[in-house]
């Protein structure tokens, strides 16, 4: 399962969370862009379950993220 992930983040810590995000299993991608989202993040996981307990286990979790919006590849 292939999603892009993007990560609005409390300000000045926009780069601690593109590293930490960037080091969690599935994510194969992940960039600090100017504007809203402030990350985005590509990953690939076997399962819509992966995809869960990735977004909403760990990457909701890290310190100063505040919110995360998932959109599923499709085709």
């Amino acid at each position: 399962m292939r999603a892009y992930v993007l990560i609005n983040v409390r300000a000045g810590k926009v780069r601690d969370v593109v590293s930490a995000v960037s080091q969690l299993e599935g994510v194969q991608h992940a960039d600090a862009c100017w504007g809203l989202p402030d990350v985005f993040a590509y990953v690939e996981t076997p399962n819509e379950k992966n995809l869960n307990q990735l977004v909403v286990d760990q990457i909701q979790k890290l310190e100063g993220v505040e919110r995360t919006e998932t959109h599923i590849v499709v085709g």
